[in-house]
């Protein structure tokens, strides 16, 4: 009987019936920074190392506090004592990094184990061979250099995304780690970088939107290293968001040798499907199971979404309705004072889920690829997003080039599961046709039925791209989408609301930029909510509906002030419409407003820029941003009259008088029915201190890592905050928690002090969880004011020998607010459009097609003499003409005298306005089958905006790098036209 028992437990059975196992690998680090000879050894004396969770970077206390240039830089070694699990012995283990940077040699037991540099991706390490079981203790030890200049080992090439500019230098381990078992036969893990495995692929195809179907593909790579043959199938089972199992299907019988990898393939057609939407983070879990003999040997959980995509006719499509790109380009380490990049979970949700609640669609993640917890987190969120791979400005050659795609590789197998990827980005700048062809190479091998257009900044007029568009320019295709990949550079700090509110910042002022006045990077809050509204209008004139050519939207930089290329007069960059800690600026409200649809405004509002606490001398403008057609505005139930409206949305109310009550704005259609109401009123004399937290939905954890954040606000004795008061705040913390603070505009912007100002009457601070759970307390007084203390508690977090089961980010929520997509139409046509049929000029005839050829690259331009500047175009029809539309070159400079005719009756005369782009021209309203379009005086030249100072035009593409043509007055320089009834 014994002999019997024996063989259970030993037999080769029992061994097969193990099932993967994942652990957060995070915690029990120490760090060190500095070159230390010995430190791989297990032997080595570590025990005055600073003890750290990751994920930590070994400077991220300095984000913020220094400029980007700035960062501490150099060598830092992390070493960490872990012991598996009994059950791990004949396993296959392995090490999954999500990143770290900038490069790392990494060590197992003394022995050298691997090599990553890209600082970037994620990456993988198998140490089944050097990694002790059976309760024995291991050590891994990391040397990692994240100098500016880090050179690749192999070719000697530096990566041109270590870049100070842009790419915040977090040097060390900055994100998670985790640590599977195995047994030798597996599926494998998606790391490219050294394990040359590819994992799971699940994709959607066969949509009935309407019918919510699709057939649901799934592809898993296995790898056999068991030293038989072994015949196995994959099972695959779809559990839904309440954990209802909606699908069970499989493989057939497959034999798999000694060493062999195979794909493993299994598909069916699924009904009631929730797809993946905009503000709609619907999410299933898709099991794939290893089976032997009916028992499952291996089990590989992902976490996907289904959503259908499509790019044509110049628009982007999800779920088979048009959508309108309306969002923001981000910095990629999304980063926090005195954390950096390296926040727990359930902060990037709280970030990213704050764009989703201003109405934005889509981040473009800008130069490096984002992180898994931020791909992780927009799924959560609903948040469409665009991928990079890694790049600075333009293209490259030789190692630098292989650099890129490899990045491209890695990142596209790793992230290829994750439904808010819309785009992969080949390159922030132009690349060739040649490269841009590889990359959609390298997405066709790897994803080719995920979804997503391929493309790069500006490729205006390429074959291969299937996306294009400039920085801070309007762009119009009938073909592929164009849309902004940035653009409203200005910068403003969220302490100035005006020049009427301490302390009391005239618009503008500020230090020089490259030797110039720098007012776009100075603004205070009302003119920074203002140049947003203008920006954007630009697009939305522009959207579906409104022709045949049209713009797909555009992202504004920056979400929130990120610690990086800075123009302004603090250290960080002020781009954003939320301040470093996310409290949010006045223009997030104004985008909040002008974004809330798909294409056309869906939902109407209304926002009163600024506030209403002022004294009884002060007279000022007064702006509204508003969605209605009209607005009218309220002092105390009486009316002030009606807003000029401007730029779409903008609503001035000229020198309005300060008297202390209830200013109101309403809003209304063309026949006057109310549309939207809101509302400022004038705040009590502050008395006391209010203190909110936010914390995990999963609780705060004591694991050393989890934050909780606190709200600090200083109300009236009615509990309303009070939006001038910039009183100094003193803290004091007690019990198991580290004091992180916030940021304000003191020394070193008062990162980590625990004396911080109120701005505008709010700030917001940071603690972080010790490894010990308990209670912790938060006092806030200051002069004058009633104090404050709120009480924490963190949770107990299991970890054992190193390793812990919970891993990060597991059973956070969805946010499902914004529901399904629609059914309905997101836009109704706005005009139609009247199309060109030929053409004649006053010379260079051959090329006057290029005026109307949907190719923003190619531009018709007369010889430079006054008489031969006019194009006369003859249309497919008869039509009555109410608009011309047109692209001049130099938009943004130039100004030309124009006429339009029809059959020598003028329809418009005068001089056209500089933009960013397209100027609308109205005509006066006559059925013609041609219209003339003449130069009538020389063209004149002034940057409209020149306080772009870092953008060139002769530089940009609106001069087509023309020196001379800035100079020549007697051109007229067509890129695209069109009419519309």
């Amino acid at each position: 009987m014994l002999f019997g028992v024996l063989i259970l437990v030993f037999s080769p059975l029992s061994a097969q019936q193990f099932e993967r196992k994942e652990f957060n690998f995070n915690l029990d680090w120490k760090l060190k920074q500095g070159d230390i000879n010995g430190a791989e050894n297990p032997k080595f004396n570590d025990k005055n190392w600073k003890k750290v969770t990751l994920p930590h970077a070994y400077n991220q206390e300095e984000a913020f506090k220094k400029s980007i240039e700035e960062h501490s830089t150099g060598i830092v070694w992390y070493r960490k004592k872990f012991k598996l699990p009994e059950d791990a012995e004949d396993k296959k283990i392995f090490l999954e990094f999500e990143g770290i940077r900038q490069g790392g040699e990494i060590f197992l037991n003394g022995e050298k184990i691997g090599l990553h540099e890209n600082g970037a991706m994620a990456f993988g390490l198998d140490i089944s061979d050097l990694v002790q079981t059976g309760n024995k203790e291991n050590t891994i030890a990391l040397r990692i250099d994240n100098s500016w200049d880090y050179r690749e080992k192999e070719t000697n090439a530096k990566y041109r995304w270590n870049d100070k500019n842009f790419n915040a230098n977090y040097g060390g381990i900055p994100k998670n780690v985790m640590l599977h078992i195995t047994n030798k036969i597996y599926q494998t893990l998606p790391l490219y970088s050294n394990l040359k495995t590819t994992g799971t692929y699940i994709y959607p195809t066969e949509f009935n939107i309407q019918n919510k179907s699709a057939r649901i593909n799934v592809k898993s790579q296995v790898r056999n290293e068991s030293d038989s043959q072994k015949e196995i199938y994959m099972e695959v089972e779809v559990m839904d968001m309440e954990g209802n199992r909606v699908a069970n299907f499989s493989t057939d019988l497959v034999k798999l040798a000694s060493g062999e990898t195979k794909i493993l393939k299994a598909d069916k057609m699924l009904e009631n499907l929730h797809f993946w939407s905009w503000g709609y983070g619907y999410l299933y879990d898709v099991n794939t199971k290893l089976k032997e003999d009916g028992k499952t040997i291996d089990k590989v959980t992902t976490r996907t979404g289904f959503r259908k995509t499509d790019f044509k006719d110049g628009k982007i499509w999800l779920n088979d309705r048009v959508i309108q790109v309306k969002g923001y380009a981000q910095r990629t380490s999304n980063e926090w004072p005195a954390l950096g990049m390296s926040v727990p979970p359930w902060m990037s949700d709280f970030s990213n889920g704050m764009m989703v609640k201003g109405n934005a669609n889509l981040v473009r993640w800008m130069h490096i690829t984002p992180w898994k917890q931020d791909i992780e987190s927009l799924d959560r969120v609903g948040l469409m997003q665009a991928m990079p791979a890694g790049d600075s400005e333009g293209d490259s050659r030789g190692a630098n080039w292989n650099q890129r795609t490899s990045l491209m590789r890695d990142a596209i197998i790793y992230n290829r599961n994750n439904p808010s990827i819309i785009f992969y980005e080949s390159g922030n700048e132009a690349i060739s046709e040649p490269h841009m062809h590889e990359m959609k190479s390298i997405r066709d091998t790897y994803d080719p039925y995920g979804g997503r257009a391929i493309g790069s900044r500006e490729m205006l007029d390429s074959r291969e791209a299937e996306y294009g568009g400039e920085m801070l320019y309007i762009n119009k295709s009938a073909h592929i989408p164009m849309w902004a990949t940035e653009y409203s550079r200005d910068e403003g700090l969220r302490k100035y609301w005006d020049e009427f509110t301490p302390p009391f910042h005239k618009e503008g002022d500020g230090p020089l930029y490259k030797g110039e006045l720098a007012e776009a990077y100075n603004h205070n809050q009302d003119a920074h909510a203002i140049e947003d509204i203008i920006r954007w209008n630009d697009y939305f004139e522009a959207r579906p509906g409104t022709g045949k050519r049209v713009s797909s939207g555009g992202v504004n930089i920056i979400f929130s002030d990120s610690n990086t290329h800075h123009r302004g007069e603090g250290n960080y960059r002020g781009s954003g419409e939320v301040d470093p800690m996310r409290v949010p600026k006045d223009g997030f409200f104004a985008h909040q407003v002008m974004w809330d649809g798909w294409v056309d405004i869906e939902k109407h509002s209304s926002h009163i820029i600024g506030h209403w606490n002022y004294n009884n001398t002060i007279v000022k403008n007064e702006y509204v941003v508003s969605t209605g057609d009209k607005v009218e505005l309220f002092l105390n139930g009486k009316s002030l009259g009606f807003g000029k409206k401007s730029n779409g949305f903008l609503f001035t109310f000229d020198n309005i008088v300060f008297r202390p009550g209830t200013l109101k704005a309403v809003s209304y259609d063309p026949e006057g029915n109310v549309l939207s109401e809101t509302e400022k009123q004038t705040v009590g004399e502050p008395v006391a201190i209010k203190l909110t937290s936010h914390v995990s939905p999963t609780g705060f954890k004591a694991n050393g890592a989890d934050i909780a954040l606190i709200d600090v606000e200083v109300v009236d004795a009615d509990g309303n905050r009070c939006p001038t008061n910039n009183s100094e705040i003193n803290f004091q913390i007690s019990g198991e928690g580290k004091w992180l603070g916030g940021i304000g505009y003191g020394p070193e912007n008062n990162i980590l002090s625990k004396d911080l100002a109120v701005t505008n009457g709010v700030n917001r601070v940071m603690l972080q969880s010790s490894t010990k759970s308990g209670d912790i307390t938060i006092k806030a007084k200051a002069k004058g004011l009633e104090a404050a203390k709120i009480e924490l508690e963190t949770i107990p977090f299991e970890t054992k020998n190193g390793l812990a089961e919970k891993l990060p980010g597991s059973g956070l929520p969805s946010n499902l607010e914004r529901g399904p997509t629609p059914l309905s139409h997101s836009y109704t046509e706005k005009r139609k459009q009247a199309f060109i049929k030929s053409a004649t000029a006053g010379s260079k005839e051959e090329e006057v097609y290029k005026s109307y050829d949907d190719n923003e690259r190619s531009e018709w331009t007369n010889d430079g003499n006054l008489n031969s500047g006019w194009i006369e175009y003859e249309l497919a029809a008869p039509t009555t003409l109410t608009q011309c539309v047109v692209k001049f070159t130099g938009w943004r400079t130039k100004s030309y005298p124009i006429r339009i005719s029809a059959n020598g009756e003028e329809l418009f005369k005068g001089d056209t306005n500089r933009s960013l782009g397209y100027i609308t021209l109205p005509l006066k309203p006559v059925k013609t089958q041609n219209i003339k379009i003449e130069l009538i005086g020389a063209n004149s030249e002034d940057d409209a905006f020149k306080d772009i100072v870092e953008v060139n035009p002769t530089k940009e593409l609106d001069l087509y790098k023309d020196q001379e043509a800035a100079n020549a007055k007697g051109q007229l320089r067509i890129v695209e036209i069109e009419f519309y009834e």
